[in-house]
């Protein structure tokens, strides 16, 4: 039997959750059945400092590739073969050797309205506290809603939970797309709309990383899902062009319908008073030209922002 392969995660319960799925995908498309799973591919749990650090905004101590470099670094040091990652935490800059070999199938791309007695944003009362770590949601959210107070609110999807249960919140901003994963869809009061929320670059698919002599595996070709590495790529190159990063409000969504990507990216300043946002399309996309697409509107919406104060 041949030595399994190593893959690399976060601890928390979502990531071991996310990671239980590609475990299987990957063990399946090496040929093994349900029972010899953990034969082909074992998970390596690896606490990232991301995690340990509950009571700041990564902004304020480096950012998100807190939740990537221990993973990033047990790849490079041949510690495991593979990582999964929540591709919007992977940074648009990643170490010399690695690469991503895959990126499958998009979940939902949608920031998830929560709340026990509140049906949406606009049922909020004014001056409600709603409960978010990120900034782009920050943002967002003010610039929808001036009146509501913005909390950090840092910790797995329970500890939200729990707390917004307690009455600490009146709504919580989360992805959908780990709530689906962790089968917690009926949390869940509304999805968002993308015109006035428009989600991180990468919200909602997983990423494979893999040391660059390793990304042409046969089994990294069978869990890439073309039409969404595509969409990402332009999404990912906005955010590049934007220096995007959690110290910056942030946003990017690329769809591809009938052979045609079309991409919006935008900025925001944290209290949402000031919002920075261009759009283009084009036909028969590859990773490529997507990059390309994705720099040039970022460059667009950066351009346009001109001198003004920017997100730091």
């Amino acid at each position: 039997m041949s030595t399994p392969l190593r893959l690399g995660t976060r601890r928390s319960t979502l990531a071991m959750a996310q990671s239980g799925m590609m475990q299987r995908a990957v063990a399946r498309a090496l040929g093994a059945d349900d029972d010899s799973v953990e034969d082909a591919v074992i998970l390596v749990p690896i606490v990232t400092t991301g995690d340990r650090i509950q009571d700041r905004r990564l902004m304020d101590v480096g950012g998100k590739a807190l939740f990537t470099k221990e993973i990033e670094q047990a790849l490079i040091d041949g510690r495991i073969d593979l990582a999964v990652h929540s591709l919007k935490d992977v940074p648009a800059d990643m170490p010399p050797g690695l690469v991503l070999a895959a990126i499958p199938e998009r979940e939902d791309h949608r920031d998830a309205f929560v709340s026990v007695n509140h049906s949406g944003l606009e049922d909020l009362p004014h001056g409600a506290l709603v409960g978010t770590a990120s900034l782009r949601r920050q943002a967002q959210l003010l610039a929808a809603r001036p009146d509501l107070r913005i909390e950090m609110l840092r910790g797995n999807v329970d500890t939200r939970l729990n707390r917004l249960a307690a009455g600490d919140f009146d709504a919580i901003l989360l992805a959908a797309s780990g709530l689906n994963r962790l089968g917690r869809a009926e949390v869940i009061t509304a999805c968002l709309d993308v015109e006035r929320f428009v989600p991180a670059p990468g919200q909602g698919p997983l990423a494979i990383q893999t040391r660059s002599a390793d990304a042409l595996a046969p089994w990294a070709a069978a869990l890439n899902h073309r039409p969404t590495a595509v969409a990402v790529t332009a999404e990912r190159g906005a955010m590049l062009a934007l220096e995007g990063s959690c110290r910056t409000a942030v946003g990017a969504y690329a769809v591809i319908e009938n052979d045609r990507l079309s991409l919006t990216a935008e900025i925001l300043s944290p209290d949402g008073s000031a919002r920075w946002r261009h759009s283009g399309e084009i036909d028969a996309p590859d990773t490529e030209t997507a990059h390309d697409l994705g720099v040039r509107i970022g460059e667009a919406v950066h351009a346009e922002a001109g001198d003004q104060e920017l997100p730091a």
